[in-house]
């Protein structure tokens, strides 16, 4: 395509046709990762991208993509296959600082752009399992998450937390969570862990079929744990957030927040934060997740440094 356009500009100049720029210039592709479908990241990148679609159309054609999840993410910006992406703030902070799955090779063009709804660490599992606390995953079947996931990370804090191994204490499964919610219905696992803000359509469709219950993660460990790690919080989901479940369930959480790489032009970063900001509204109906988004508390839980663009922004509206 960008052969066929060249090579119209260069006949057109030859026969001595007047072209505008705005006719000249090419949309730029600007690649958005999410996470697996049935998540919320993925409606992130999604509704960011129909937004900058709508409002931004004539410069850009922003593309939401499926992906295994943070750590993916976050490879993908380093390696500059995606502008933007989504990822728990918990393991931007490890990739910046070069811990856990970047032990020695910290992704220093990591950038923050701005952060979205919070996250909750869940244990879900089905009421005729008879599990009730997290001990009582011994012997049984459990998602854990796919390699390269947020929630395959916390799952394994989690299991460290309350003294299990996955390796010996119950059989543990790699699935994407659009494949675990399946599994759990058709009787395939007993339990999956899945980090995600609420509600989401990965829980609520399960729902429909069995009776779901939600393990409390809430633990004086856990607490400590968190105390520990300023990129988490305790809080709870409450009553109601899903069929079944008729009382608030403690837990932790991350934040799901918005990343870049330092390369991508701050023109690019710029142009996206204002349209986002600008049309807060259009984003908070977009999504049930994204219902109480706000400002103030979209600049919280960045745990890498702001890239230049978004910072360009937030000062001009004495934000930061």
């Amino acid at each position: 395509m960008m052969f066929g356009k060249k090579w119209f500009i260069a006949v057109a100049m030859m026969l001595g046709l007047a072209l505008s720029a705005p006719q000249a210039m090419a949309k730029q592709d600007i690649l958005f990762g999410g996470a697996s479908i049935t998540g919320v990241y993925y409606q992130v990148a999604l509704q960011i991208s129909n937004m900058m679609n709508r409002h931004m159309g004539a410069e850009y054609n922003f593309i939401g993509r499926p992906t295994g999840g943070s750590v993916f993410n976050i490879n993908a910006l380093d390696r500059g296959a995606f502008d933007f992406a989504v990822a728990q703030s918990d393991r931007n902070f490890q990739a910046y600082h070069g811990t856990a799955d970047w032990e020695g090779r910290p992704i220093s063009g990591l950038r923050s752009v701005f952060s979205m709804h919070p996250e909750t660490v869940m244990l879900v599992t089905r009421k005729d399992t008879g599990i009730t606390t997290v001990d009582g995953l011994r012997g049984k079947r459990v998602n854990i998450g796919n390699p390269g996931s947020g929630q395959r990370g916390n799952a394994e804090d989690v299991l460290r937390l309350y003294g299990l191994d996955f390796n010996t204490d119950f059989r543990a499964e790699a699935l994407q969570q659009h494949e675990a919610s399946r599994a759990l219905v058709d009787r395939n696992i007993d339990a999956f862990f899945y980090t995600v803000g609420n509600p989401s359509a990965a829980i609520e469709e399960p729902a429909q079929s069995v009776d779901l219950d939600m393990v409390p993660l809430n633990s004086d460990a856990i607490r400590a744990f968190v105390d520990e790690h300023p990129y988490y919080i305790m809080t709870s989901i409450p009553a109601g957030t899903y069929r079944g479940i008729d009382r608030d369930i403690e837990t932790f959480a991350v934040t799901a927040t918005v990343v870049t790489n330092e390369s991508v032009s701050e023109q690019v970063v710029y142009d996206m934060v204002r349209t986002v900001f600008e049309n807060l509204d259009e984003l908070r109906a977009s999504h049930a997740a994204f219902r109480y988004l706000n400002p103030e508390e979209m600049l919280q839980g960045l745990s890498a440094p702001l890239h230049p663009g978004a910072e360009r922004f937030f000062k001009e509206q004495g934000w930061i």
